[in-house]
């Protein structure tokens, strides 16, 4: 049985006080969930990681960072290392999410290269995939995805993949406000866990976690992560305001 994960992205929204407020209030209002029921985590920007990490430090909740670099050290101005990410308190590193590919132009074979360094790192990747709107409407999603993750787990053994949790975020749901619906969502989650199989076997296909992740609020987590093959959900938005993640976070357990 896969534990539910739930996984709060704030992408580049709050400030040094409102970040440690909201992970605070996250810790104490899931104190009942997380951890026993759900594995819950929240990825704030860089520079409120350490603050955030003592923030939720005594309580289940774990952090993760919103990206990693696949060196270790070195003239990599701007970047941060899957060492640096550990040392000051993150579990979690999302790897290849559709603003970074879309936004800054990351291509299947960097994202490899962050999943692999940040497992060798010590960190937990969540590797995001998933397809445009145009896309999507040109039949083109089963392509799309299956690159996304045939690539982003290229040279990965069995033991090594174990690492890894999968999030498909449809591009055309990613704050737009449209989400697809539990039918379309589990169609794509059972193709990535037919193809982990394929690339694996069915025992590590059955244990990998997929989330889901375009828009969910508290009024939609539950009838998606109802799905046979969706193990929770990767937030945006709605992951700021402490109450409504709270509620996607109740909806998992």
């Amino acid at each position: 049985m896969r534990k539910p994960f739930v996984a709060g992205n704030w992408k580049m929204n709050t400030d040094s006080q409102s970040s440690v407020t909201l992970a605070r209030g996250v810790a104490e209002g899931s104190v009942e969930s997380a951890g026993r029921n759900v594995d819950v985590a929240v990825c704030p920007p860089f520079v409120y990681l350490q603050s955030v990490a003592r923030a939720v430090s005594s309580s289940s909740v774990a952090v993760g960072a919103q990206d990693v670099y696949f060196e270790k050290k070195g003239a990599f101005t701007g970047e941060v290392s899957a060492a640096m990410l550990k040392e000051i308190g993150c579990t979690y590193a999302l790897c290849g999410h559709s603003e970074r590919r879309h936004v800054l132009g990351e291509t299947d074979e960097l994202v490899n290269k962050k999943v692999t360094a940040a497992i060798a790192g010590g960190l937990l990747p969540i590797l995001c995939v998933g397809e445009l709107q145009s896309q999507r409407e040109s039949g083109r999603t089963e392509e799309v995805v299956t690159r996304h993750v045939t690539k982003g787990l290229a040279g990965l053994s069995g033991a090594k993949v174990s690492a890894v949790t999968v999030a498909y975020e449809p591009v055309w749901a990613i704050g737009t406000g449209l989400t697809a619906t539990p039918a379309q969502a589990q169609e794509v989650h059972a193709l990535i866990r037919k193809l982990l199989g394929d690339l694996y076997d069915n025992e590590t296909a059955e244990a990998t976690r997929i989330l889901y992740g375009g828009s969910v609020k508290p009024d939609n987590a539950a009838e998606l992560m109802s799905q046979r093959d969706i193990d929770g959900v990767l937030v945006g938005g709605a992951s700021l305001k402490v109450e409504d993640f709270l509620g996607i976070i109740q909806a998992a357990v």
